[in-house]
């Protein structure tokens, strides 16, 4: 006999949303713009609040990576990016072309290099929306995983799978660079300081 645990389990799915759907109900006002949730694969998902940690590494990160941008690209941090049907996250930072940025129809839907700074998300930031990045063909990822005091940097993905197929973490002390930002030099020890 199954318990009731297994059979309410059963019962109970989710219901996913199309990014159009999203859309409408963020234009209808069923989700306010003020809201701090995003489309992962269909699902509305919260988004966690910021704490001093996470707010302190976006803040460094966001200096250094506008001091080294090319001229033909813009920085944009905690703004979406429309990656398919179904999914629409807001990274901490993503480095875009200006051209994407200007000309998309909605919010770009592709990156140069994307940033997720986890605290409390390390686990969604590696499966979740590692998986969303790679899909989409996004050259480079960065996981900061702050508890770690490292930077996790994934490339080549994989877009058939849906995985990155090269990774490194570079730890305190080491230099991060990333050819979307070639004058871009940062010490991990200096996010965390």
């Amino acid at each position: 006999m199954r318990s009731l645990d297994a059979l309410e389990s059963s019962l109970i799915v989710p219901r996913r949303f199309t990014l159009e759907e999203y859309r409408r109900l963020l234009h209808v006002g069923v989700l306010g713009e003020d809201e701090h949730v995003e489309l992962l694969e269909g699902l509305i998902v919260d988004m966690a609040p910021q704490g001093r940690p996470h707010a302190l590494v976006i803040s460094r990160m966001s200096e250094s990576f506008m001091a080294a941008r090319r001229p033909d690209c813009r920085v944009r941090v905690q703004l979406p990016l429309s990656l398919g049907t179904d999914s629409e996250p807001e990274p901490d930072l993503a480095v875009v072309t200006r051209e994407e940025e200007e000309h998309a129809q909605e919010h770009p839907s592709t990156a140069l290099l994307v940033v997720e700074v986890a605290v409390d998300s390390l686990r969604v930031d590696r499966m979740l929306k590692g998986r969303l990045y790679a899909r989409a063909g996004i050259p480079e990822y960065w996981v900061v995983d702050v508890a770690g005091r490292a930077v996790e940097v994934y490339i080549a993905p994989d877009t058939s799978q849906g995985r990155y197929l090269g990774i490194r973490t570079v730890a305190a002390g080491e230099p991060l660079g990333s050819p979307a930002l070639p004058g871009l030099a940062l010490q991990v020890a200096e996010l965390f300081a």
